[in-house]
């Protein structure tokens, strides 16, 4: 039995008890005094009065476990955050070094075993990534979302669907749905758009 169920249960015995006594008493007495009458309807009041307290008070606790228990699973959901933040910057290197290395192929087995190693460590470090939830967001192709992504420019694309993605500068990541760092993308512009004055 719960500490909430031990307390409803004193308060239904109390209840009880006081009615019991009021039974009795006018039993007792088939016409009691007036200051008699006064003094437990001013008893009843305040039992009605610890009654509601007790209630608020039983309420109030009930939201504050809540907020806690909320409040704790946010904290594991999201406690890696700075330190993800902290690593993107290796994976956007890592990156950097294997797309330096394309349109290389005829330069030596040194550099293509130097790109075979880099991507193996990319790989490597992405699906350490993965384990705690850190998704990638390449979102090429997709339609411009303000909430993941960061527009840096907007181009005319004929062969795209306005106000969708065409490029990505820096590639956004998410931990746990939540996005860490927007995706640096380039838009594409509706052909009748107006132009902007990009000088003012």
């Amino acid at each position: 039995m719960s500490a909430d169920d031990k307390r409803n249960e004193q308060v239904e015995e109390f209840n009880e008890a006081t009615e019991a006594a009021a039974g009795e008493s006018q039993g007792q007495n088939d016409q009691p005094e007036a200051g008699e009458v006064s003094e437990l309807d001013a008893l009843k009041d305040q039992l009605q009065n610890y009654q509601d307290q007790a209630l608020r008070a039983q309420a109030e606790m009930q939201n504050v476990r809540r907020r806690a228990e909320v409040d704790v699973e946010k904290a594991h959901k999201f406690a890696l955050e700075k330190f993800v933040k902290e690593l993107l910057p290796v994976a956007d290197s890592l990156e950097k070094a294997v797309e330096s290395t394309e349109g290389h192929d005829n330069a030596g087995d040194l550099v293509a075993s130097i790109r075979e190693g880099v991507e193996m460590t990319l790989g490597l470090f992405m699906n350490s990534l993965k384990k705690f939830n850190v998704e990638q967001l390449n979102p090429v192709g997709e339609p411009f979302d303000p909430q993941q992504h960061e527009a840096m420019s907007m181009v005319p694309a004929p062969d795209a669907e306005p106000n969708s993605v065409v490029a990505v500068v820096q590639k956004g990541y998410l931990l746990n749905g939540r996005v860490v760092r927007p995706a640096m993308v380039v838009v594409a512009k509706a052909e009748d758009a107006p132009k902007i004055d990009e000088q003012a």
